[in-house]
Parts: C-alpha cells; structure tokens; sequence
C-alpha cells in the first residue's frame, strides 16, 4: 500500500496518456484504477470500486438533465428555427454599427439559453452568420472572430452543461449555478456587442453598414415562420428557467418539460418523424461520450478521496505561500494551458477535485469561483495554439479560404474580454453570487 503520494504516479501516468492522444475518458479510468490499486494493494478492491463508482455516477435523476437539454438543443438546431432567430436579431440590431456581428452575438446569447453547449453554437452560426456577413463586404477574420468569440456564451447562459458537470461534482445546486450565470452572461454578451459596434464604427471596412437590398431580402422571409421561431425559443426559455427559478420545476423536471416543448416548436416549424428520429440520434452520440466521462471522473474523484491526494495538493500550495490571487493564477494558467489541449468538459473532470477544495479553504466564494472557471475554461478553448471553438469553425464555416491564423486573429479581443470579465466576477464576487442568493434564499 502507498500513501498520498500515489496521486503525483496517477496524475504523472495520466499526463502521458493525454499526451500519447488516448482518449481522455479511458486516460481518467485507467490511471484511475491503477492509482487505487497502488493505494490499497489489492487489485479486487480496485475493480469493485470501479464498478461501484459508476454505478452511482449514472443512477442519479440529476445527469437525466443532459440528454434531455442535448436532444432540446438538437431539435431547435434542425427545425431551422436558429435561422429564423438570426434573422429578428438582425432586425433587432438595426441601428447599432456591425449589426449582423451583433446579431451573432445575441443569436448565440439566446440559441445557448435552448442548447448549452458551445461547440454547437458555434458550429450553427457558422452556417448561418459567415455567409450573410461576408455577402455584405464584413472583413473575413472580423466575421469568423465574432461566431467563435459568442459561441462560449453557451457555456455561461443557462441552461449550460458545463454548469450541470460542475454542479454535480461538487454536490452544489445545478438551479443556483444556472442564476449565477446570469449576470455575468448579459455582462459578456454586452460587452461582445459593444467591441462589435465600437470595432464598425472605428473601421467601417471591417463591417460595411447593409444596404437596403439586404434590407428587404431580410423582409421577404416569411414573418410567421420567423413568429413561430421567436416566440417558441422565447416559451422555452421562459418554461425551463422560469420553472427552475419559481420552485415549479426541478432542473431534471425542467429538462423534461423543455424537451418536450422543443418538439413542439419542431412540429411547428415542419419537422416529422425522421427529422425527430435524427435529432435523437445525434443527442445520444454527443451524450454518450459526457456520461463516459462523468463516469471516469467520478472514479478520479475517488482516487483522490482515498488517497489523500487533496489534503497532500492544498498544503502544497499553501505551503508554497502561495496566496488567494497566488493560487487564482496558478488554476487559471493551468485551465488555459488544458484549454489547448482536451475539451471543457475533461478540463472540469480533471481539476474540480483538486481545485475547489482550495479555493474554499483559501476564502474564495464558491458560486463566483465556478464562475470564473467556468469563463476561463471557456476562454481556453479560444487559447492558441489548439483552441477547440476556433476547430469547430474552422469546420463549419463554408470558406475554405478562412485560415485558423484569421480565426485566432479575429477571436483573439474575444478572448481579451473574457478574462476580463471572470477577473470582475473574482473582484465583485457578487455579479454571480447575488441572484442565487435572492431568488434561492
């Protein structure tokens, strides 16, 4: 049997597995059982925990939030409702300079109230935003800059699944991190806006103003569809937070309800039967490799547990004198590096184990710290030199003339906000904390 020390072993055998390209999930499991086994000896206590650890990682109601929210997303993506969406926001935006930058910008805002997940706003409004944009002379990095930039408000804007991730792993409120991103979400989107209106305004090639040709190419789409559109999005939202936010809903139950609205708005928008049967598909494909995930990480979670591998992490660091901002600095260089390398989902599985416990014994308040790593783990998928977001753009966009260079280059003030924004939240720790402690108390 091996003490404390057999976390730096998993932790050393894990970093070699992401390194090698293993798939992170199976990296987490391994080193997982293998740190177990070195820590008791015994190769049958290892398995059976194993077995144990995933058994209770994915009996709980609470992960039954994440293929509902995933198929709610996937609906609305295929019913072609975000066009509809992108198109009122367009006209929503009509005065302000760089008006179908800002329209991507709130397009994504609200498309990730109904979806959560990042890669697939990106990936949609890269579809959508890209080629109106550059129809009308928008600077290409300009154009690309703005649909990765906004594509992390997905993660920030309830419902967002990495917000259900971190809820479950630290055993906190999946409803109070769903108010806590409020706030601070309308700031960063805000502040998206106004980059792309004051970036127009200052270099009117970068986004010429749209002509009155666009003007009525955008009146001729059918009103009601875009009616329909706006006004279910609109419902859902308002059902799935509301009814978390008044006490209706449990965020389990609320997904339910969402989902169920979602085809509805789909029925409504002309999807059949094997357009709901493609939509379910592809939800199971992408909540498929989550629950894998959530599964090893519950298995890292308890390596550390039984190891002591926490308590021998935090006197490290505060052994090394290493104060509060100290240890903010060393987390957020640590989420941008693993930004760079595997997706916002491992992040989390990897470092909330370690990283929470410190933050609480360092005086951090908890719902502005999940915040805040929330918003830096997201920045890290914009982080050269393997930024996730820029990837998904990359691939999605329909230019094979646009570069990863012009997309870095473009996302890069993006990037510039959002860390400034999650230092606000760090500094005024009640732009997060405040609405949950309001409405939950």
């Amino acid at each position: 049997m091996m003490g404390p020390e057999v976390i730096f072993y998993s932790l050393a055998l894990l970093l070699v597995f992401v390194v090698l390209g293993v798939h992170i999930g199976i990296a987490l499991g391994v080193a997982s059982v293998i740190g177990i086994y070195l820590a008791y000896g015994d190769i049958n206590i290892a398995l059976y925990i194993l077995g144990s650890t995933a058994y209770d990682a994915i009996r709980t109601e609470t992960l039954a939030v994440i293929p509902l929210f995933m198929l709610m997303g996937e609906i609305i993506s295929r019913s072609g409702a975000a066009t509809d969406l992108y198109l009122l926001c367009d006209r929503a935006m009509r005065r302000v300079p760089g008006r179908l930058a800002a329209a991507t910008v709130l397009g994504n805002a609200v498309f990730a109230a109904v979806s959560g997940v990042a890669i697939a706003s990106a990936a949609t409004f890269s579809r959508i935003a890209y080629p109106e944009m550059r129809r009308l002379g928008y600077d290409r990095s300009y154009a690309v800059g703005v649909i990765a930039g906004s594509g992390s408000l997905g993660m920030l804007i309830p419902p967002s699944v990495l917000m259900i991730v971190w809820a479950i792993l630290t055993e906190g409120s999946v409803g109070a991190l769903f108010l806590a991103g409020v706030i601070p979400g309308l700031l960063l989107g805000s502040a998206f806006v106004g980059y792309c209106a004051v970036s127009a305004l200052r270099n009117p090639a970068l986004a010429p103003a749209a002509d009155t040709q666009h003007d009525r190419a955008g009146a001729s789409v059918a009103a009601r569809s875009q009616l329909v559109s706006g006004l279910g999005i609109i419902a859902l939202i308002v059902l799935v937070l509301g009814g978390i936010w008044l006490g209706v809903f449990t965020p389990t139950e609320a997904a339910g309800f969402g989902a169920l609205g979602s085809l509805v708005v789909g029925w409504a928008k002309g999807m059949r039967g094997k357009a709901f049967m493609e939509a379910i598909y592809n939800a199971g494909r992408s909540t498929a490799p989550i629950m894998f995930l959530l599964i090893a990480g519950s298995m890292y979670s308890r390596l550390l547990a039984v190891s002591g591998g926490i308590n021998l992490i935090q006197d490290l660091f505060f052994g090394a004198g290493l104060g509060p901002v100290g240890i903010i600095v060393v987390m957020t260089v640590i989420w941008l590096l693993l930004g760079t390398l595997i997706d916002s989902i491992s992040d989390i599985l990897l470092t909330i184990p370690i990283f929470v416990p410190i933050a609480t014994a360092a005086g951090i308040d908890p719902i502005a710290f999940a915040i805040y790593g929330i918003l830096i783990i997201e920045a890290g998928l914009l982080t050269p030199p393997m930024g996730l977001l820029i990837f998904t753009v990359k691939a999605s966009v329909p230019d094979p003339a646009v570069t990863l260079q012009s997309i870095f280059r473009g996302s890069i003030p993006y990037w510039i906000l959002m860390i400034v924004v999650a230092i606000a939240i760090l500094v005024f720790p009640g732009l997060a904390a405040w609405l949950p402690g309001t409405v939950l108390q």
